[in-house]
């Protein structure tokens, strides 16, 4: 004896139901926006004794923080390990995830990481816990830039996510993206201000040591380097380099960090001016540093450094006054600091010079393990004292993918010098 017809159809009617119910509770629970944070459970390290060797090798490109930690991107998370000098990488010291929006990029100034979010969020954590200390709304990213395996991308140089001292001391974050610039401060997340600017036509390039945010604006005109106060958000300065012509184009030189905390910059004018122009920022307008108008050339403090015959040149970035020469054979310039300069040589030998007088502080072979040294350098990066870099397979060729352009399945090397 079976259910009439009609409660059979009752009873078919509830379990499709129940079954749909169940599927959707399944779907909302996997793809529902979600944030995790796995804090650290264990003491914050000290900072180590920092010996001038190869301290790591890594399948992830680091962010030295603190001089303790290192911290890495995925592409919806952020995490720690520790010690910075452990030979490999090691079991999340803390980690933070969110879903289903993805990382942009990642700064840290101090004790501080600030990552940046696909839908605008700027998340600050704390480093030495790994607790979220707080969220800030920003304007979404014009676009998430590609990142190989490494995501150095997102760490070394974020696009449009810039640190920046202001007056009487603090620092604010800016965010740049679309047709908006946000800044909060970095202690605590509050907003400080946020200017509106013209879509496609206005680059934020980095922000300067003392505190201003620099953009090529070319949304009414001709492109023109503008100078913000990053307190305030108030544009001050706009200037032109002279017999500059319809385009311009700018890089920043001799920055702590990713584009923040610059020195100077590089202008390209399409105005017959060959490789460019450097510069040299003040109060005001920029002073022409000649010694930095070479493609090749770097700043470190206030001198500029380049290779000539085999030799790492270090001039004043004013007068182009040579200051020391050091003979090296070939090789280039890796990374700077605002105190040194990181070069490598053909035999991947690291070496590291005072940028004021060219004194060697520490020279070794780049190279752990029985990888040897027949690689070629990729992007690098050098905070406090630290370098990072990729190692590429030879001949390198940018069109490959991961596997075939990098070294080895652990291809960042993460040096003390």
């Amino acid at each position: 004896m079976g259910f009439p017809k009609g409660r059979r159809r009752v009873v078919l009617v509830a379990a499709v139901l129940l079954v749909a119910v169940a599927v959707a509770a399944t779907v909302w629970r996997v793809l529902a926006p979600a944030e995790v944070s796995t804090p650290a459970r264990a003491a914050y390290p000290e900072a180590p004794n920092r010996d001038p060797r190869v301290v790591a090798r890594l399948p992830v490109a680091p962010l030295v923080v603190d001089g303790r930690l290192r911290v890495y991107a995925a592409q919806r998370q952020v995490y720690a390990d520790r010690p910075v000098d452990h030979r490999y990488r090691t079991t999340p010291y803390w980690s933070y995830r969110r879903w289903p929006a993805e990382l942009a990029g990642l700064v840290a100034s101090g004790t501080t990481v600030v990552s940046r979010w696909s839908d605008g969020l700027l998340v600050a954590l704390d480093a030495r816990t790994g607790r979220v200390a707080w969220r800030a709304e920003g304007p979404a990213p014009a676009r998430i830039p590609t990142a190989r395996r490494t995501g150095s991308a997102r760490v070394w140089n974020p696009e449009g996510l810039f640190v920046a001292p202001i007056p009487g001391g603090g620092s604010v974050v800016v965010a740049a993206g679309g047709d908006a610039l946000t800044a909060v401060d970095l202690a605590d997340g509050r907003r400080r201000w946020r200017a509106g600017v013209g879509t496609g036509c206005h680059d934020v390039i980095g922000t300067t040591a003392a505190g201003r945010l620099v953009s090529v604006d070319g949304c009414d005109g001709p492109a023109t380097v503008e100078f913000r106060d990053a307190g305030t958000g108030t544009v001050g300065t706009r200037w032109r380099p002279p017999g500059a012509g319809d385009a311009l184009s700018a890089t920043p030189l001799g920055c702590r960090t990713g584009r923040s905390g610059c020195a100077g910059l590089r202008t390209v004018t399409g105005a017959g001016d060959g490789a460019g122009r450097g510069w040299l920022f003040g109060d005001g307008e920029p002073t022409a540093a000649p010694a930095l108008d070479r493609p090749d050339s770097v700043l470190a403090g206030d001198t500029a450094i380049g290779m000539a015959g085999g030799s790492a040149v270090g001039r004043d970035a004013r007068t182009g006054v040579e200051r020391w020469r050091r003979d090296l054979g070939a090789g280039r310039v890796l990374a700077v600091e605002p105190d040194r300069v990181h070069l490598v040589t053909d035999a991947n030998g690291l070496v590291t010079l005072d940028e004021a007088t060219g004194a060697q502080l520490s020279w070794f072979t780049l190279t752990a393990g029985s990888d040897g040294t027949s690689w070629a350098p990729g992007a690098a990066y050098a905070v406090d004292g630290y370098v990072a870099v990729e190692r590429l397979r030879e001949p390198v060729d940018p069109e490959a993918d991961d596997q075939r352009y990098f070294f080895t399945s652990e291809p960042v090397l993460l040096a003390a010098t």
